[in-house]
């Protein structure tokens, strides 16, 4: 059955100078971008699809345009890649189901424009199935020794049982869509950039990152740190989004609280040297994405950026965190961005 697209958002204040009513006392919100509702990857890794996708829908929003993203419809067509690649190759061999989705933001597009997307309404599971057990069931019948064909007929199988039926087209105000089609309509890869700031290669040149999720193995433009936090700010000025890749195994990161910051001891000395080093040592790594919609100020005008996270409405914020600029600084693997 193909479903109809419904289109919707949930627009958030931007006034500046005002505390915000979900902001912590002595907040000032700097300016706030529009945003579609905080969605809920449940015990999934599947961070970086649902944190570009938010990142898209907010920027459409400010465009003019409504739209929420499936990230079930990319999850599901990067599980029926990998069934191929394991039975044809046995590529999955070394690869636990957890690792099988996990990923990087930059993956996000890359899905979008081999497969296309689905709007949230056309395609979404609403039984919030459990991935990492989907993966397995998906690996046991791509273990099979049936001909190519029949395998993905029955992960096809598999996954209309799991997550629901695939529709075959869009619709929306009278007009069709293929997925490819409307992907395009809602992001061109040629209006975006990936950034980074690691002094282990030069800057001024793209580099492959050296991270566990890189799986994809792609490059990002090297800059100086100052310049990728200039580039955060002036896109958030400019009312455009930032998807935002980096580590939140900090004991700084309080979710609960609504807050993120660096503790005392976790900078030592010049900071670019300082995350340089925490990067070499593995302890700063990509182990989260989240949507930058915003900045706002402390009491004693200390930035903060407003991060919109991915485990539900959960939080002092709702599902939204605010992340120091210390923190940001220090902890940034990556960023999608447009182009200034």
């Amino acid at each position: 059955m193909i479903s109809a697209v419904v289109w919707y958002c949930v627009v958030h204040s931007d006034t500046a100078d005002t505390v915000s009513e979900d902001m912590p006392e002595g907040f000032t919100v700097e300016c706030r971008l529009r945003t579609t509702p905080v969605r809920n990857q449940g015990h999934s890794s599947l961070c970086w699809i649902y944190a570009m996708l938010a990142t898209i829908e907010t920027d459409r929003l400010e465009q003019g345009d409504s739209v929420c993203l499936s990230a079930d419809y990319l999850a599901r067509c990067l599980l029926e890649e990998y069934a191929v690649d394991f039975h044809l190759a046995g590529s999955m061999g070394s690869l636990g189901c957890r690792q099988m989705l996990r990923g990087m933001m930059t993956m996000t597009p890359q899905l979008m424009e081999r497969y296309g997307i689905m709007p949230y309404d056309a395609y979404h599971d609403k039984d919030h199935t459990a991935y990492n057990t989907l993966a397995r069931k998906v690996r046991l019948v791509a273990e099979g020794n049936a001909q190519l064909d029949i395998v993905r007929k029955n992960v096809a199988s598999l996954l209309d049982e799991e997550l629901g039926s695939l529709p075959h087209k869009v619709y929306m105000l009278g007009a069709e869509y293929t997925p490819r089609e409307f992907a395009h309509s809602v992001y061109q890869a040629n209006e975006w950039q990936q950034l980074t700031s690691f002094a282990h290669h030069p800057y001024g040149e793209s580099f492959r990152l050296e991270t566990p999720d890189n799986i994809f193995r792609d490059e990002f433009l090297n800059v100086p740190l100052d310049t990728l936090m200039q580039r955060i700010v002036s896109s958030l000025q400019h009312r455009h989004p930032v998807c935002w890749e980096g580590d939140i195994s900090e004991s700084g990161f309080d979710m609960q609280r609504g807050i993120a910051v660096l503790q005392d001891g976790e900078r030592r000395g010049n900071i670019v040297s300082e995350r340089q080093r925490q990067f070499e040592r593995r302890r700063t790594t990509d182990d989260h994405c989240l949507a930058l919609i915003g900045i706002a100020r402390d009491a004693k005008g200390h930035r903060y950026f407003i991060a919109k996270n991915s485990w539900g409405v959960t939080g002092r914020l709702g599902g939204y965190v605010l992340l120091s600029e210390d923190y940001v600084r220090m902890k940034t693997i990556a960023v999608v961005l447009r182009k200034g």
